[in-house]
């Protein structure tokens, strides 16, 4: 519309109201450099759920025999949780160094739970539906366990404040693979569940984990890269293989058995110490 006396444009009040949206909208709809490596941990997580799907769950129940499709999709589907561990690595060195966005905080959480809730959870899920001495329903159940045990991890770190460079409880990536490598350890169907049990009771816990930066991020990565070459050597069927596989995933499962007992030392250390402080100030 064109007022007769200005001969200036009217703007209609939908048209004043999309101006203002614009203006209101882009800060916390823009994604960072951070935000898009946080979409591709959880387009990871997802492709994991379909190699598992497609290459493991549905050969099994429609009779195939080409165990070297599986043994390649279930490798598949453990790379790219690995791949998505990565990812989650970065996207939080990069959101430190440059702009991280409003959103970035969520995206994450609800990339973790795809990527370190739900492709587990369903690998454990499937495991039990198409291992030998597995029970489908106890696994079921222990899939839900490591879900939830992921979904509780994640709000509590969304709401609970704790000091720099701790986490307190297993990180969902760590416990991740971690219950991977006791699935892919082929161990009796008991101490795989137990195991798997367990290393959910630590994602919830109170543990104090150190967060991967400096040195520690660079052992991690380098770790995710070895697990790698591993699984790719145990896919291709290549001359131990199988045992090398073993033995990283020994590693892992060790490696997350051994970090609380140091931790738990550490705060047995320091109460003695305060203790022996409290003794000190007390003496004349």
């Amino acid at each position: 519309m064109i007022d007769p006396d200005t001969q200036a444009g009217w703007a209609t009040e939908a048209e004043a109201e999309a101006e203002d949206d614009a203006e209101e909208m882009p800060l916390s709809l823009r994604l960072s450099i951070a935000d898009t490596l946080t979409l591709g941990n959880a387009t990871c997580g997802f492709m994991a759920v379909y190699f598992t799907t497609t290459g493991i769950l549905i050969p099994h129940l429609t009779g195939s025999d080409e165990s070297g499709m599986a043994r390649h999709s279930a490798a598949t589907a453990v790379i790219l949780m690995l791949c998505a561990a990565i990812f989650d690595l970065f996207d939080g060195l990069v959101a430190r160094k440059l702009r991280s966005s409003p959103m970035g905080a969520e995206l994450d959480n609800l990339s973790d739970l795809i990527s370190f809730g739900l492709a587990p959870a369903y690998f454990v899920l499937v495991y039990g539906m198409v291992a030998d001495d597995a029970h489908q329903r106890v696994s079921a159940l222990a899939a839900v366990v490591v879900l939830l045990a992921v979904v509780l991890r994640l709000a509590r770190f969304s709401c609970v404040t704790l000091k720099d460079g701790m986490f307190q409880g297993m990180p969902s990536p760590f416990g991740a693979l971690t219950v991977i490598s006791i699935v892919l350890l082929e161990l009796p169907f008991v101490p795989t569940l137990l195991a798997i049990v367990g290393v959910a009771w630590l994602m919830v816990s109170r543990v104090e984990y150190p967060k991967p930066r400096g040195i520690l991020a660079v052992a991690m990565l380098s770790w995710i890269v070895a697990a790698m070459a591993l699984l790719a050597a145990w896919a291709f069927d290549a001359p131990g293989g199988q045992l090398l596989l073993q033995t990283g995933c020994a590693l892992q499962v060790v490696t997350g058995a051994v970090i609380p007992l140091f931790a738990t030392a550490r705060r047995v250390n320091t109460f003695r110490d305060n203790r022996r402080e409290a003794r000190a100030a007390q003496l004349p």
